[in-house]
């Protein structure tokens, strides 16, 4: 069975892939037809597809998250590879496939991402840090060890949340040992807490993301991190202008940096101007990992990456 990152244009296939996104949309012809515009995805990436011409049965038996045999054709539309569908149906069970095969997970367990996360809590020397992290970490324990960051810009699978978390920490721990000013309880505390919404911001199910939860769409996971932050010094009789919750608050509040990107304030602490730039770090270059990785070795360009200002990233060979 073709991978889906080893198609290339011009390609016919037949093979098994996950029904990762469906919408049924119209042709501009007169009259219009309807069409099922798709995605689909394996455990090495995801392209877009096409079903022209669905009948009614197909727009009631084709729906998200479900598995199907596909054949088709790959090609080229305004740069990026899109497969154009000529038959499509169902997986049933004699075709021996099963969806956790085609679910893209983070390279290291979950197991191991939680453990390592809650072994960076325990370290966390101050009290107070330390119960207003664990506070919040507890509200979403259940989904952490599964969810994805994001819905398509960066470690968008399984396990995606916990691993951006992991590296981010990596990446912090370095920094605090360069740069002795910054408070290292602050800032492991600020990268565990500035995306430890997101699991209730959107709704997802083996790592896929279907939608945006309500909570999502009217608050979004920064505002929400930040009152959970201040959820946890009630219950925990921690005032409320204390600099720790200040402190905690505003990395949560300004990780985005601008207001455009989400966030209300800009970094005025120096954990906050580390935080933006690890957390802008991390997710770039899981961009650019995820792109090589579901790019063929044969192609010198990824497709263009939009979070990389709709930019592709040439592979250098020698």
């Amino acid at each position: 069975m073709t991978q889906i990152n080893q198609l290339r244009n011009q390609d016919e296939f037949v093979g098994f892939y996950l029904l990762k996104e469906l919408e049924v949309k119209q042709t501009n012809a007169n009259p219009p037809k309807d069409y099922l515009d798709i995605v689909l995805c394996d455990a090495t990436g995801e392209m877009p597809a096409k079903f022209w011409d669905a009948s009614s049965t197909d727009k009631e038996t084709f729906f998200p998250m479900g598995l199907v045999k596909v054949r088709g054709i790959v090609q080229t539309y305004r740069e990026k590879l899109q497969v154009k569908i000529m038959q499509i149906r169902p997986a049933n069970p004699e075709d021996g496939v099963r969806l956790t095969d085609f679910i893209r997970s983070a390279p290291i367990s979950s197991e191991a991402l939680i453990h390592t996360i809650q072994g960076v809590i325990n370290d966390i020397a101050d009290e107070e840090i330390q119960a207003i992290v664990r506070y919040c970490v507890g509200k979403v324990e259940e989904k952490l060890a599964h969810y994805p960051a994001a819905k398509t810009h960066h470690h968008a699978y399984f396990g995606g949340l916990a691993y951006h978390m992991v590296r981010m920490l990596e990446i912090g721990d370095f920094l605090c040992g360069q740069r002795l000013f910054l408070n290292r309880d602050l800032l492991k505390a600020g990268i565990i807490l500035h995306d430890i919404a997101k699991p209730e911001e959107m709704v997802a199910e083996l790592g896929i993301v279907s939608e945006y939860s309500t909570p999502g769409k009217l608050l979004g996971h920064i505002s929400m991190s930040s009152q959970w932050i201040t959820e946890a010094a009630i219950r925990l009789g921690i005032a409320l202008d204390s600099p720790k919750v200040l402190g905690l608050q505003h990395l949560v509040l300004s990780h985005h940096n601008l207001g455009e990107w989400g966030s209300p304030v800009q970094p005025q602490t120096p954990e906050a101007v580390a935080l933006h730039h690890i957390d802008a770090l991390d997710a770039k270059l899981q961009m650019v990992e995820d792109a090589l990785a579901t790019t063929p070795e044969s192609e010198a360009w990824t497709p263009l990456i939009r979070g990389l200002e709709n930019k592709g990233i040439y592979r250098l060979k020698w």
